[in-house]
């Protein structure tokens, strides 16, 4: 009897405990719910509208997922700073509840901005009505349109509200892909020159034939192509407003040609005292930029042009040659990046030496450039004092460079040495020469006892 009295007791515990548990549940769901004066998903949000004291913004969601802004202009909206508009108050958090219902929304100076969001399936907006900033802690009051409670809302949200349509506005407003251009033609007060691209390269057309140092074309193009606006300065420009900003004829002009899209679009720019305006033949705009833009494609072909004579990586090379008149010898790279005579005879090479010869040739790099030689006699390239010839193999692309030695300046330490690809010469250091095979024999490994007299040597150091 005293048994089944205490499963009695136990099953009434459990169930009581179960009750208890689920009550507590609904409870947190039922606050957290409270806690809450928006909870819809953002991703649906189709339309907003900030009323403001002085303005109303209003902001439509195209086919694309990019937002728009259609009052009081129509322009290209930051979509950045609208999706992040519509988390916030799609998922709106409130800090308290001030009253329940009855209260004088008018004591709380509410409606002093209105923020209204149209949801994807869903035929009522919801409209936020937000008032006075508490002075005890920043927090804002508000109410929601068809809720009876007046609340507070975290401080955090001040800032979007107080965004102006200019924060709103997309800055970037002359984008293009970078890797789309094919010709660039700049003019920048005693600065001329234009660079085509062939294949991945960048090669000067004028002032001079050369190649290009490609990290800095690019560096260029970044620039336009991130051309922020600090201002807009002229919505729908005008000949007026291009005499007005310096811009009719202007100092600064790039011209680009992106085959691609079919189209060529030049970007004129003014220094104006401490103001740069800008514009571009495809825009009606004319805006304020950073002077920054300035200082980044004000760059002289000297700071241009490729001074290595060769551009490749060492990691990447698979053969290489060494052409003189009392040798020659071919090594590559095998398996397990073991280096091998191809020629004169199947053998093993020092990686190490191999490999240094390499960097040096992929390190050269110009003191001097010979622009238009006369002829190669003259600098002792016909025929050429030595031939360097290196293979490169990235992926399933193999590349060949070819240097050509001439003349050396013993005073100098210089010596003349031409890429077999380009038209022009350079000057560089001869240093590079002593590390030129003068046999096979240079480049085999040490034998194992002169390998051990080496580390010795060096502990010792």
């Amino acid at each position: 009897m005293k048994f089944r009295t205490t499963l009695v007791l136990m099953a009434a515990f459990l169930a009581l405990l179960a009750f208890v548990l689920l009550f507590e549940s609904r409870s947190r769901g039922k606050k957290a719910a409270e806690d809450k004066l928006v909870d819809l998903s953002s991703d649906d949000v189709r339309k907003i509208s900030l009323k403001k004291e002085d303005e109303t913004i209003i902001f439509k969601k195209d086919d694309k997922g990019d937002w728009l802004i259609v009052e009081p202009l129509e322009a290209k909206a930051d979509t950045y700073e609208v999706n992040r508009l519509a988390q916030d108050f799609s998922s709106l958090k409130l800090e308290r509840v001030v009253e329940l219902e009855g209260g004088d929304p008018a004591k709380y100076e509410i409606p002093k901005k209105e923020l209204t969001l149209w949801y994807k399936d869903r035929e009522q907006p919801i409209k936020l009505l937000i008032g006075l900033e508490n002075p005890l802690d920043k927090t804002l009051f508000a109410k929601r349109d068809d809720d009876s409670r007046i609340v507070l809302l975290p401080s955090y949200l001040k800032s979007a509200l107080e965004k102006t349509i200019f924060d709103f506005r997309q800055k970037d407003i002359f984008k293009f892909e970078t890797q789309d251009v094919k010709n660039i033609k700049l003019q920048a007060k005693d600065i001329s020159w234009e660079a085509q691209k062939k294949e991945e390269d960048w090669y000067f057309l004028e002032p001079v034939s050369a190649l290009a140092r490609k990290s800095r074309v690019e560096d260029v193009l970044r620039a336009l192509s991130g051309l922020r606006a600090k201002e807009f300065v002229s919505e729908q420009k005008q000949e007026a407003d291009l005499e007005k900003h310096g811009l009719k004829d202007s100092e600064y002009s790039v011209t680009l040609a992106l085959p691609s899209s079919n189209q060529e679009v030049t970007f004129t720019l003014h220094k104006d005292g401490d103001k740069v305006y800008a514009t571009t033949s495809l825009s009606s705009k004319i805006i304020e930029a950073e002077s920054q833009v300035l200082t980044d494609i004000e760059k002289k072909i000297e700071d241009l042009r490729e001074k290595q004579v060769v551009v490749f990586n060492t990691w990447e090379a698979s053969k290489v040659q060494v052409k003189k008149p009392d040798v020659s010898l071919i090594a590559a790279k095998g398996k397990d990046d073991k280096w091998f005579f191809e020629s004169p005879a199947k053998e093993e090479v020092d990686k190490s030496k191999v490999e240094t010869f390499i960097r040096k040739i992929e390190s050269l790099e110009a003191s001097e450039f010979i622009d238009s030689p006369a002829g190669l006699e003259q600098y002792g390239l016909a025929p050429p004092q030595a031939e360097i010839t290196i293979w490169t193999k990235r992926d399933e692309s193999e590349k060949q460079v070819q240097i050509l030695i001439g003349q050396q300046d013993e005073e100098k330490k210089q010596v003349i040495v031409k890429n077999a690809g380009l038209d022009y010469l350079f000057r560089v250091d001869s240093s590079f020469l002593n590390e030129i095979p003068a046999k096979a024999q240079e480049w085999r490994p040490a034998p194992p006892e002169e390998k051990k007299e080496d580390q010795q040597k060096e502990e010792k150091k």
